[in-house]
C-alpha cells in the first residue's frame, strides 16, 4: 500500500480511530493486525518472509539473554553462536531474492573467463517490498541483545510489531529497538498538539513527493531513458535534477512515515537533516539517511574496528562499509560503484584535509566563503555519484559521463523538450526545489517553519493548511486514473 494511494487515505484514518477507541492494552495488536494488511497488500505470501525473520529474530534474542541462566560452559561462544544463527538465516533469504541473480551472473563470466562458458539460468522471484529494511532492523535487535543494550522482548507479538510498524516498514527509518521497542510497550492516549504536528509532517512529506519529486521524475526520465537524443548539458540538468527528485522522494516517505507514527503517539528517528548543504562527504552521511548510515557505523564500521587500528584500516573499513552500502542498495554494479565512488570521497578528504586547509589559508579563503564553497563542491561531488546511482547499469553511467565531455551543447534542443515539461511546470517545480532549500536552511539555523505554522491562530492557521492541502491536490503529480507512483526506495 502506497502512502500516495486513495486506499491509504482511507485505510489510515480508520487505523487511528480504531486505534484510540479499543483498550489500550489492546492498542498493540490492533497495530500489527494493521501493519500485516498494510503489507500484505502488495503480496500476502511475502509476509511468511516477515514472519520467518521476526520469528528467527526474536528466538535468537531469548536464546541470547537465556545463555546466562542456563548450565552452559561457555556462554560467550553460545551467545556468538545465536548472534551468527540468527544473521546467516536472515542474510540468505536477502541474498536469495535479491543477490542471486547478480551471483549467478559474476560466475558465468568468471567460467567465461576460464574458457568454460555455462548457462546457470536465473530466478524468477520478485524482490520483497522493504526486505532490506525490515531485516536490518530486525538483525539490529539481535545485536542489541547480545551487546546487553536492551533485555529481550517476551511478548511475541510486540517483538513483531517493532519489525513490522507499518509507517517505516517498507522503506524506513531503520528503527533501533532501544527507541521504537520500550514505545511498543507502553499505552497510548490521543494528543490534539501531537496529532496535529504529525498531520502537517504528513503533509509537508506529500508536498516533496506529488508536487515535487514525481514532478521532477517526469524530466529526469526524459533524458536518462533516452540519453543518446540529449546533449551532455542536458545530461547534466537531469543529474542535478535527479538529486533533487530522489532527496524529495526519499525524505518525503520519511516525514509522512514520522507524521503517520507521531498521530499513533511514537516517535521515529530522524531520518535527513539538510543534506545539500553539508561541507564534505562525511557530512553529507551524516545527514542523508541517518538511520541507515548510523546503522553501518555501529554494526559494521566500529565492529570492523573503526578507526581505532591506524589510518589505512580506516580507510580500508570505509571502503568496505560504502560497498556493503551500494549493494545493499541493489544487486548491480553501478550500485557498488556509487558506494565505492562515496567512500572514496570520504577517504581522499581526509587525506586531502592539511593540504585544502593550506590552500585556503594561502588563497585567504576563510569563513562563509569558504563554506560555501565547501557545500557546492560537495554537492557536485554527490551528484557524480547519483549519475552511476540512476543510470540503467554501469555500461550506461560511463556512456553518459563520455557523451557529457563528447555532445556538450545542441543547438536545436530547448530545456522543455527535453525534459518533457511545458513552461508552468518547470517553474513549479524550481519554486518547489527553492521553498525546499529554504526550508531547510532555517531548519540548519535551529528555525522550523511548521513551528511559525503551528504558531498562528486557529483561523489563518485553518485557512493555510486548507490551501496547502489544496495546493497538493491541484498541481500534485497523481497519474492517469490516480495511478499512485512507488517511492523510489520500495525497490531496496
Amino acid at each position: 500500500m502506497l502512502f500516495n494511494s486513495l486506499s491509504f487515505l482511507v485505510f489510515f484514518p480508520v487505523c487511528v480511530l480504531v486505534y484510540y477507541a479499543i483498550p489500550k492494552k489492546d492498542q498493540y495488536i490492533w497495530l500489527l493486525a494493521s501493519s500485516y494488511y498494510f503489507y500484505m497488500k502488495w503480496n500476502p505470501a511475502y509476509l511468511l518472509l516477515l514472519l520467518f525473520s521476526t520469528a528467527i529474530t526474536y528466538t535468537g534474542g531469548r536464546l541470547i539473554e537465556g545463555a546466562e541462566h542456563k548450565q552452559i560452559k561457555d556462554p560467550l561462544s553460545y551467545k556468538k553462536l545465536c548472534v551468527a544463527g540468527s544473521f546467516i538465516l536472515n542474510l540468505s533469504v536477502l541474498f536469495i531474492f535479491k543477490y542471486l541473480n547478480m551471483t549467478i551472473d559474476l560466475t558465468e563470466r568468471l567460467m567465461d573467463l576460464a574458457g568454460n562458458s555455462v548457462s546457470l539460468g536465473r530466478s524468477d522471484l520478485i524482490l520483497p517490498v522493504g526486505i532490506s529494511f525490515y531485516t536490518f532492523q530486525a538483525l539490529s535487535y539481535t545485536m542489541d541483545v547480545y551487546r546487553g543494550e536492551i533485555k529481550a522482548e517476551r511478548n511475541f507479538l510486540k517483538y513483531a510489531l517493532f519489525v513490522s510498524f507499518f509507517p517505516q516498514l517498507v522503506a524506513g527509518p531503520i528503527e533501533r529497538s532501544k527507541n521504537l521497542l520500550p514505545q511498543v510497550n507502553q499505552e497510548h492516549s490521543f494528543d490534539y498538539e501531537r496529532a496535529r504536528d504529525g498531520l502537517y509532517l504528513m503533509l509537508w512529506g506529500y508536498f516533496l513527493k506529488v508536487v515535487l519529486a514525481d514532478r521532477i521524475a517526469i524530466a529526469v526520465d526524459s533524458v536518462y531513458n533516452d540519453y543518446t537524443s540529449h546533449s551532455g548539458l542536458m545530461i547534466i540538468l537531469a543529474t542535478v535534477l535527479f538529486a533533487f527528485q530522489i532527496y524529495c522522494d526519499f525524505a518525503g516517505y520519511s516525514i509522512i512515515a514520522i507524521g503517520a507514527a507521531k498521530i499513533l503517539g511514537f516517535k521515529l528517528m530522524e531520518n535527513f537533516n539538510s543534506p545539500y548543504l553539508a561541507g564534505s562527504s562525511a557530512d553529507f552521511w551524516r545527514r542523508w539517511h541517518i538511520s541507515l548510515s548510523s546503522w553501518f557505523r555501529d554494526y559494521l564500521y566500529i565492529p570492523l574496528g573503526g578507526n581505532r587500528k591506524g589510518r589505512y584500516r580506516k580507510y580500508l573499513n570505509l571502503m568496505i562499509v560504502f560497498w556493503v552500502s551500494g549493494l545493499w542498495h541493489g544487486a548491480a554494479w553501478h550500485f557498488v560503484v556509487w558506494g565505492g565512488l562515496c567512500g572514496l570521497y570520504q577517504v581522499l578528504g581526509d587525506i586531502l584535509k592539511p593540504a585544502r586547509d593550506k590552500a585556503c589559508a594561502v588563497l585567504k579563503i576563510g569563513g562563509r566563503l569558504r563554506c560555501v564553497l565547501s557545500v557546492i563542491v560537495t554537492f557536485i561531488l554527490t551528484d557524480l555519484a547519483w549519475l552511476f546511482f540512476r543510470a540503467n547499469g554501469f555500461k550506461a553511467a560511463v556512456k553518459m559521463i563520455s557523451r557529457i565531455f563528447t555532445h556538450t551543447t545542441s543547438g536545436n534542443e530547448s530545456v522543455s523538450d527535453a525534459l518533457s515539461m511545458n513552461t508552468a511546470n518547470i517553474i513549479v517545480m524550481l519554486m518547489g526545489i527553492l521553498l525546499l532549500m529554504t526550508a531547510d536552511m532555517i531548519k540548519l539555523r535551529g528555525g522550523e517553519i511548521r513551528g511559525k505554522l503551528l504558531a498562528l491562530p486557529m483561523l489563518p492557521r485553518c485557512m493555510l493548511t486548507a490551501a496547502i492541502v489544496t495546493l497538493i491536490l491541484v498541481i500534485g503529480i497523481w497519474g492517469v486514473g490516480f495511478d499512485a507512483s512507488a517511492f523510489i526506495y520500495f525497490q531496496f
